[in-house]
């Protein structure tokens, strides 16, 4: 992947104020700049680069690139006996799995494009208006839900 640079030309090189073109190997740029530009995209555009070249998957596939798109409280609310080898993996996993957090009565899941936190509230953590008189709600348990 090549791309074209202008160098605005001062007088060095005898060329007095003309242009000179040179060409730019972006693979030749080193991996952790590579994977700082993939981690201001998004997920879907970091698995995209990973197509680009061998540079670029290895960039995309960074611990830091994940990081970035993981959310910045996520150690927080992963519980310690879940592990995972690699940032993308719990990525991929949470997008996938939802975890409970709030001792069960929440429940905490990755958007897979975005990123974006979803929750989702047990009924018990709702405010109900009237919700513990009898004549207008009744709490019924049902145990597969």
């Amino acid at each position: 992947m090549k791309s074209e640079v202008s160098e605005m030309g001062s007088g060095v090189g005898g060329g007095g104020g003309g242009n000179k073109y040179g060409s730019l190997n972006l693979t030749d740029l080193p991996q952790d700049c590579i994977a700082t530009v993939i981690s201001f995209t998004s997920p879907r555009d970091a698995c995209r680069l990973s197509l680009v070249s061998t540079t670029f998957k290895s960039a995309s596939e960074s611990d830091a690139v994940w990081e970035s798109f993981l959310p910045s409280d996520h150690q927080a609310s992963i519980p310690s006996s879940l592990s995972f080898s690699s940032k993308k993996e719990l990525y991929l996993s949470l997008c996938e799995n939802h975890i409970l957090i709030d001792g069960g009565r929440k429940s905490l899941q990755l958007e897979r494009v975005s990123g974006k936190k979803v929750y989702m509230l047990s009924a018990r953590d709702l405010f109900i208006v009237w919700g513990e008189t009898p004549t207008y709600w009744r709490w019924i348990s049902i145990p597969e839900s």
